[in-house]
């Protein structure tokens, strides 16, 4: 295990950072802050999540929703804008290694937002926050496409996507905020530190490489790496990782079983294979649906989103189009099934089970016939609606025609439905199983 994540955990923590905003001079008015990934080196550029700038943004975040806006320059945020940029050890320069190298354990001290020494703990030597400048804020018009068909319309109300739980206490307003910002990334660029920039000319360039569309298919693992809780506490935070699988895809928009915390927002999502990419920044960590927590984190493909930065770039300024050239380029090429497969046939045979605002997963074991737990598709449950996943998708009512008692150590209904399933490949049941073979957890 430790060979097949080797390479990603290095690159993972290598780009790893946190990013802070606050009010010039305001202290008393807090701080935002998320994860990011940093991108290249000398110059320093780092893509981050855009959600930490809607209090600043001049216009409010209704400019995020505005008809044709795909991107916004960086004097759309207010003047008193204040940046910090943090990063490990990984990432921090040859002479900050060294020096990593000659620190002992020692106990851990909380860094703030401002900038000051670095900050030991536990062998880490945390660089202090750097000053950096917004360049834009960016989003990925697919994403945001995709999102509006598969969690818009008349179901939109059932699902949150928000860093607090449905019964915390948020304003509307700041609901709608998260909202809106929800597909906006953050490209910065960190104010040039001549010592440091001198000692790390070695390593001038791109700092991650980047999975091609196509390249990582569902089901492949992926190594999230972010800061839950932000720039609350880096020296035990910072650059956390969590492993997971690429859960599903819809275009740009992807899911995956990784355990994400608040905080996380714009941290960077690789690949055991190819080794180390880029796959996906994290769009939002917790999502609800029917007041129910779902155990799954959305995310961002960066290949598009990086894409949009480039093109941003181009039509800044002449200043900028040197700097679209230091983004990541696109490594390998594309293998197994593309990102737009509806996945291999097992899949196909998983179905979405409603009873009420009850909701879970079947299979499906006959045309008629879908197998689900009993606490989905209780006995009593008078009609079960069930859905198919795309490009065939169907809605097919049914009943219940046989679930265990509640006392039962088994948790299994069986679901007649009132018409067939059709193009559904029906699963095959195992018959042998062996200690050791390879298993992956459901939702």
């Amino acid at each position: 295990m430790a060979r097949q994540w080797g390479p990603s955990m290095r690159a993972a923590e290598k780009a790893g950072c946190v990013v802070s905003a606050s009010r010039a001079g305001q202290a008393e008015a807090g701080s935002w802050s998320c994860s990011g990934v940093i991108l290249s080196r000398c110059p320093d550029l780092v893509l981050c999540h855009g959600g930490i700038f809607t209090p600043f943004l001049r216009a409010g975040s209704a400019a995020l929703t505005a008809a044709g806006a795909a991107f916004l320059p960086g004097d759309s945020c207010g003047d008193d804008l204040r940046l910090h940029v943090q990063w490990g050890p990984a990432a921090a320069s040859p002479a900050g290694r060294a020096e990593r190298g000659r620190t002992g354990l020692c106990t851990p001290q909380c860094a703030g937002p401002e900038p000051g020494p670095p900050a030991r703990s536990g062998g880490r030597l945390l660089q202090p926050p750097r000053p950096a400048e917004l360049l834009l804020l960016l989003s990925c018009p697919a994403f945001r496409a995709h999102f509006a068909r598969l969690f818009g319309g008349e179901a939109a109300e059932q699902w949150r996507f928000a860093s607090a739980a449905p019964d915390d206490e948020v304003s509307e307003e700041e609901e709608e905020d998260q909202l809106r910002a929800l597909g906006w990334f953050a490209l910065l660029r960190v104010r040039p530190d001549r010592e440091e920039e001198a000692a790390a000319a070695e390593e001038r360039g791109p700092v991650v490489a980047v999975a091609p569309p196509g390249a990582v298919p569902k089901g492949a693992p992926l190594l999230a790496c972010g800061s839950p809780f932000g720039a609350f506490c880096p020296d035990i935070f910072l650059n956390t990782l969590s492993r997971g699988v690429l859960s599903n895809a819809a275009g740009p928009l992807l899911l995956t079983d990784a355990r994400c915390l608040p905080g996380t927002e714009g941290g960077g999502v690789f690949a055991a294979r190819p080794a180390g990419a880029l796959v996906a920044l994290v769009a939002a960590p917790l999502c609800w649906k029917a007041r129910e927590w779902v155990g799954l984190t959305l995310l961002c493909a960066a290949t598009p989103l990086l894409r949009a930065a480039r093109a941003a770039l181009g039509r800044l300024g002449p200043g900028t189009h040197a700097l679209a050239a230091l983004l990541p380029p696109e490594m390998g090429a594309p293998w197994g099934l593309p990102l737009r497969d509806p996945g291999p046939p097992w899949a196909a045979a998983a179905v979405l089970v409603e009873c009420g605002t009850v909701w879970g997963s079947g299979v499906v074991v006959a045309p008629r016939l879908v197998v689900t737990c009993r606490h989905v598709a209780p006995r009593e449950a008078a009609r079960v609606l069930v859905r198919t996943t795309p490009p065939k998708s169907a809605t097919i009512w049914g009943h219940v025609v046989f679930a265990t008692q509640e006392t039962s150590p088994y948790d299994v209904a069986v679901v007649s439905l009132e018409k067939d399933l059709h193009g559904v490949p029906l699963p095959v049941p195992a018959e042998h199983f062996h200690e050791g073979n390879e298993g992956r957890r459901t939702t």
